[in-house]
């Protein structure tokens, strides 16, 4: 439980990314000693921006960010950096500690043990899956024993079993801990309180309840704030009316209307922006290839991952046009290391059509380039047709990319961000073939339903892995691949 002892406070804290991004304006808010609190926004809104604050990464442009004395802190990343992919799992850890930590062995295999991976401590980390990289994350904060754990989407790529697992150990956590996340499930299974970024006034509205409970009050007051909306304007138009008749009339009723209208300007300001938080991409379309049918893909062998060793296992898979392929199996068995061959078309024991085009989503966003402006990468991909700069501008937005966002390089992005922009491109790209790993990484849960439609309505062959049960039961599935058995 919580104890009234304050460890973070922000004291009207503003914060910008270079002249024109704004993330923090004067926002407040502290957080209290042995709290479990979730940290909701937007994507993009600066989540993530607030967790470099408390880490002493970055400093506010004005106002204080107050951390207690000898405050230990540790954040588990949403992804290994590139740099780091090349380390060893010992050298991973190693970089966790400013001094060099002797007998560092043992202390590895607790952490590992509370986030159930087994990996020899010499392996390369780049040969991991991305759920067995998403435990080496928790694990490398966990290892530091802070006083205040920072968890940004702790769940991506975690199977079931890992999420139970997650989930237990931050209930039990005897520390303090805040969580980014756009599980709804799992941040209501802990959550005592919410801090809300909202991405519009740039400040940070502090609830207490669990998390289930605080959605719906944010909701209440939302629609409160559009019924008081409404009266206003109403009035508003009402006394505009009366004005305008008044200042015809001349006279001292025209007196009478200069005092409405002030009045009315008076109202204008009570007139709350209502918050665009709720705001969902738009209903888009993946087209299909045209002039593709048969059989796409076959399929004759699959290499799995046992006890760090590779097996070759025979399967029977053909996809024709209109087939789904659910992949399965647990984390480090090899799903994302076969989507990724099947993508590139180089593999032994598989045969694609010859002018198949692929869509990848892949769960890194490795397949992107980073150094690009998300208006370069969308250029590229008009599929020999002349789309106006109009029109590549209003399927920006669809995906809730401004033409401040279309500007910005993919890398600076938020994961999130990154994800919509993947679907801005693959839906521009008329595949015949969809390979999808974990689409719902990252995403906004207000978007998956819109992503699930588009995906349940391609007229092409889908491949997909997903670890969330409620998206793939939107989506018609024809076979499932269970890697699992194969154990």
């Amino acid at each position: 439980m919580s104890s009234n002892e304050t460890i973070v406070k922000f004291s009207k804290v503003s914060f910008e990314w270079g002249a024109n991004k704004t993330i923090l304006n004067e926002a407040d808010f502290s957080l209290r000693k042995g709290s479990k609190i979730t940290l909701m926004g937007q994507n993009g809104a600066g989540k993530s921006t607030i967790f470099q604050l408390i880490m002493g990464k970055i400093t506010p442009d004005s106002g204080a960010v107050n951390i207690a004395n000898n405050l230990t802190v540790a954040t588990a990343r949403q992804v290994i950096p590139r740099e780091e992919l090349n380390l060893t799992v010992r050298e991973f850890f190693e970089k966790c500690f400013t001094k060099k930590v002797y007998d560092i062995d043992p202390k590895i295999d607790e952490a590992l043990e509370v986030t159930n991976l087994k990996i020899p401590h010499d392996r390369i980390i780049k040969s991991l899956s991305g759920g067995q990289q998403a435990r080496l994350l928790l694990a490398s904060a966990l290892i530091q024993n802070p006083d205040l754990l920072l968890l940004d989407e702790p769940t991506n790529n975690l199977d079931k079993a890992g999420i139970d697992h997650l989930t237990k150990f931050i209930i039990n956590y005897p520390k303090t801990c805040i969580v980014i996340s756009h599980d709804a499930d799992f941040l209501n299974s802990f959550t005592e309180g919410v801090l809300y970024l909202d991405i519009f006034s740039k400040k940070v509205e502090q609830y207490t309840g669990n998390y289930f409970t605080v959605v719906e009050e944010i909701k209440i007051r939302l629609e409160r704030e559009r019924m008081k909306n409404a009266r206003l304007e109403k009035d508003i138009s009402h006394r505009k009316e009366q004005a305008n008749f008044f200042a015809q009339k001349g006279g001292h009723l025209r007196d009478v209307s200069s005092k409405m209208r002030k009045k009315i300007e008076e109202l204008e300001e009570d007139i709350v922006e209502l918050r665009r938080e709720d705001k969902t991409i738009k209903n888009f379309n993946i087209l299909c290839q045209k002039d593709i049918g048969g059989v796409l893909l076959k399929l004759d062998l699959v290499t799995i991952v046992k006890n760090h060793k590779f097996l070759e296992k025979k399967v029977n898979i053909e996809l024709g046009k209109k087939d789904r392929l659910l992949l399965q199996g647990p984390n480090g068995i090899g799903k994302t290391t076969l989507l990724e061959k099947l993508a590139s078309g180089y593999m032994k024991g598989e045969h694609t059509k010859e002018g198949l085009r692929i869509g990848y989503y892949r769960q890194d966003f490795s397949n992107l380039d980073f150094n690009e402006t998300i208006h370069q990468a969308l250029s590229k991909l008009t599929d020999g047709v002349d789309i106006s700069e109009q029109s590549l501008r209003s399927h920006s937005a669809g995906f809730l990319i401004d033409a401040e966002i279309l500007k910005t390089k993919i890398g600076s992005l938020s994961e999130g961000q990154k994800g919509l922009v993947a679907f801005a491109i693959i839906s521009l790209q008329r595949p015949g073939l969809l390979i999808l790993d974990e689409p719902t990484n990252h995403i906004n849960f207000r978007h998956i339903p819109v992503i699930a439609k588009a995906i349940n309505e391609f007229e092409g062959a889908i491949i997909l892995v997903s670890h969330m049960p409620d998206f793939v039961e939107k989506i018609k599935i024809d076979e499932i691949l269970d890697l699992g058995k194969f154990l």
